[in-house]
């Protein structure tokens, strides 16, 4: 629908005060406070035609207006101007990214906290999914005579650490050969990939006795079932009582209770589609009741040219769409590069 520049630039300034003051506009306040070069009177008569075609919406009748949905819906779409992030903000970025990160999760939950803290919202970090990446080494450590420590580590980092405990006495050859073993028959697999009949795979080329290897191997086939693809990270959760919005405790308890709600936020931040680089959901375009009254901004992380994980900024629909975006970029762009410096993929999809 062609709006017309006139009631276009009314509809950005309204957006644009409502972002910035959570009170309704009124003609007279775009007309002091922006440049358009029209009368309050005209200005009226405009946002009046703008309330009866859905983009503006009147809360009490003696009150301004406020933006419908799918008034921001075309602001995000088309009129919102991109944000330049101050130099401070891309200092705090860089210097936040250029601390050394030992760990996926402490890396992921670190940019976590630094989108919150620029944009002010509440961030969702979707870590990669676990049973779908492939293992990328296993090892077998002897702790004691009746202790053996199992590492797995995938594809995207994710490492987890196992203690097994053993009736009969294992020596380290054993242990290091059933690694390499291992190593041969399960990386590259996905964990979902790892079945019973890998397992005798395994177990017929050892050749050992099974009261010492079945154990093991049993370890290893749970270790694997356990890795949970339900791990979010929260950053920022408080932020949403900075808004108005928000004094009403019952909104509040809503909003807080959907973030307690791990498979609901999997399957919001997992609705994107991956071939955009930012997607914007406003408030009644997703399915979850709690979170009507907020959007949410996502955007994709990769390991090389491969998608694996989703980071989301959830906000009031009156959040700055602007600069959030641009954070999200900046950030994505950097965790892009960081994740395929460290698991040793070339990301041709993006560049500094």
């Amino acid at each position: 629908m062609d709006l017309g520049e006139r009631k276009r630039r009314i509809l950005q300034a309204i957006i644009d005060d409502y972002i910035t003051t959570a009170d309704p506009v009124g003609s007279r306040t775009i007309a002091k406070r922006h440049d358009l070069g029209l009368s309050s009177a005209t200005i009226r008569n405009e946002m009046a035609d703008l309330e009866e075609m859905g983009f503006l919406a009147q809360p009490h009748t003696s009150a301004g207006r406020i933006p419908s949905d799918r008034g921001y819906r075309l602001y995000v779409d088309q009129l919102m101007n991109r944000y330049r992030l101050t130099m401070a903000e891309i200092n705090r970025m860089r210097h936040a990214l250029e601390l050394r990160m030992q760990e996926f999760d402490r890396l992921i939950e670190q940019y976590s906290n630094i989108i919150s803290q620029i944009t002010q919202y509440t961030t969702v970090v979707l870590p990669p999914q676990m049973k779908k990446s492939a293992i990328k080494h296993l090892q077998l450590v002897l702790i004691d005579q009746n202790h053996i420590l199992l590492i797995i580590i995938t594809s995207t980092g994710f490492v987890k650490n196992h203690t097994i405990r053993v009736t009969q006495k294992v020596d380290g050859d054993f242990l290091s050969r059933l690694s390499l073993i291992l190593n041969d028959k399960l990386s590259g697999l996905t964990i979902e990939e790892i079945n019973l009949p890998k397992i005798q795979e395994i177990q017929k080329e050892m050749c050992s006795n099974e009261e010492i290897l079945m154990p093991i191997l049993n370890h290893v086939s749970d270790s694997v079932k356990d890795i949970d693809d339900t791990h979010i990270f929260l950053g920022g959760t408080t932020n949403i009582f900075n808004f108005p919005e928000y004094k009403d405790i019952e909104r509040a308890k809503e909003f807080f209770g959907f973030l307690e709600q791990k498979k609901d936020l999997q399957t919001l931040l997992s609705s994107g589609d991956n071939t955009r680089k930012i997607n914007i959901i406003i408030g009644e375009e997703n399915k979850f009741f709690e979170i009507k009254d907020c959007s949410v901004v996502m955007s994709h992380y990769s390991i090389g040219n491969k998608v694996v994980g989703t980071i989301g900024v959830i906000g009031p629909t009156r959040m700055e769409y602007a600069k959030v975006v641009s954070s999200l970029e900046y950030l994505t762009q950097h965790l892009n590069c960081m994740l395929s410096q460290l698991y040793g993929e070339s990301n041709t999809s993006e560049k500094d």
